[in-house]
């Protein structure tokens, strides 16, 4: 199909203050002003309380600072010019960390330097390393500044790439890593204008929090010469009200991965499964959705997926991606639809994207961990009102979506104004039950 797509019914103005299902955004939104530490009470700078640019791993005198902080009535610990190095951090009520310009705060390479705690990982609660940065339960915590997080994973990535070498089904799990960010249980989160880079696993990963909003930040992680396995710019994993806005992300796997659960009885939360005993079941946490995402006016190099649903996802409403400029990323829209577990992806708007990848949107089962825990039929998964919209977009493959119509089903999908070159063109609508379509072209790539 050298070029196609032919037109079908109107559709409704574009209204920017709209979600896909048609309610208002709301002022939150809107609001980006930048941290203002003196608003934040008294400020602490980390080298008047013995961690020092040497080299060496600070983090029992860290800890020590943020605890003191936290006893004190909250505040913000400032890590000034230099580089400054520590394991896992423990966070605190009302305790803030500010990064300034030509300051760096960076992890550890010894594993031995992050505990093993209870926590979330693809999908489920288990043991795991804990992040360089962690927060949990806490109200209103920011990190903020012009300067930098880095990871330091390069030992961690090189361990992980000689362990697959002699077991090439080594997972996360087997050589376990630490992440960059880890915010749990919390809400009215800001991080805001720091480099976050290197990460030894996932970058910034959101858990069960609501009101979080990642502004300005630059997140990378290396392709060459060694690619940084799994470090996911953003994980957002069952939240809601998170605003991603003018950020930079080019990272070794997805920018922005929506999460939040797997499993055939991942959904128990909405739905009653008679006479199943979910407790036999304790590792999934299928304990909510996704609702009311909001990324916007960002740049992406290069990565896996822009905006990827699953690969552990329960439930997504109302996800816009929107106003992107896109380079080397590999696809622009991503679903992971688990044999596994029953998904719903709905109400999915990308829209005003100009770049280039290898896939304008993808569609196939995703069946790592792939288990059915006894269950004796697969579980249905719907993607329901998918719009894509306002998109000009150079790729491999137009349309790479699998028909796999005893696993999920595909519906209510519209494209429009839509001007796209590609080396693969093939569209087959028959995949998608209601696809709405206009000013719609494809043309063949020479």
């Amino acid at each position: 199909m050298a070029c196609a797509l032919l037109c079908m019914p109107s559709f409704a103005k574009k209204n920017a203050d709209l979600w896909p299902d048609g309610k208002e955004i709301g002022e939150w939104f809107r609001q980006i002003d930048e941290v203002n530490i003196n608003n934040l009470g008294r400020q602490y700078k980390i080298t008047d309380y013995g961690v020092v640019n040497d080299g060496r791993i600070h983090t029992a005198e860290f800890q020590a600072l943020i605890d003191k902080v936290a006893a004190d009535g909250g505040g913000v610990i400032v890590v000034p010019e230099g580089t400054f190095m520590s394991g896992a951090l423990f966070f605190k009520q009302g305790v803030h960390l500010h990064i300034v310009s030509g300051g760096t705060l960076m992890g550890s390479n010894d594993p031995s330097d992050y505990p093993l705690v209870n926590t979330r990982m693809e999908g489920e609660s288990c043991k795991y390393y804990s992040a360089l940065i962690n927060a949990d339960g806490v109200d209103g915590f920011t990190i903020s500044g012009k300067g930098t997080i880095d990871g330091n994973g390069f030992t961690f990535w090189k361990h992980f790439w000689e362990r697959r070498s002699w077991n090439p089904k080594c997972t996360n799990k087997d050589e376990q890593r630490p992440r960059l960010v880890y915010v749990s249980n919390s809400k009215n989160v800001q991080i805001d204008g720091v480099n976050l880079q290197n990460s030894a696993f996932w970058t910034t990963h959101i858990y069960n929090s609501e009101n979080v909003k990642l502004l300005r930040l630059k997140i990378t992680s290396p392709e060459k010469p060694v690619k940084a396995p799994s470090t996911d710019a953003i994980d957002l994993d069952v939240v809601k009200n998170v605003l991603v806005k003018n950020c930079y992300m080019s990272v070794n796997d997805d920018a922005v991965a929506i999460k939040g659960g797997k499993g055939p009885y991942a959904d128990y939360w909405k739905t009653n499964y008679d006479g199943i005993d979910i407790s036999k079941y304790p590792e999934m946490v299928g304990d909510g959705g996704n609702e009311n995402i909001i990324i916007e006016d960002c740049e992406y190099g290069f990565c896996h997926g822009c905006l990827t649903l699953g690969s552990e996802s329960v439930y997504d409403h109302n996800i816009i991606l929107r106003r992107i400029k896109v380079s080397e990323a590999s696809n622009l829209l991503w679903l992971k639809m688990r044999p596994d577990t029953p998904q719903l992806y709905e109400y999915v708007t990308v829209e005003d994207i100009e770049g280039d990848g290898k896939n304008f949107i993808l569609v196939a089962p995703w069946t790592q961990f792939y288990d059915l825990k006894g269950r004796e039929t697969v579980p249905m998964s719907y993607s329901d009102h998918i719009t894509m919209r306002n998109i000009k977009f150079d790729c491999n493959v137009f349309f790479n979506v699998k028909k796999q119509d005893d696993q999920y089903r595909l519906s209510n999908f519209t494209f429009q104004n839509l001007s796209v070159t590609a080396k693969n063109t093939d569209f087959n609508t028959e995949y998608v039950q209601n696809f709405h379509i206009e000013n719609v072209r494809v043309d063949k790539k020479q």
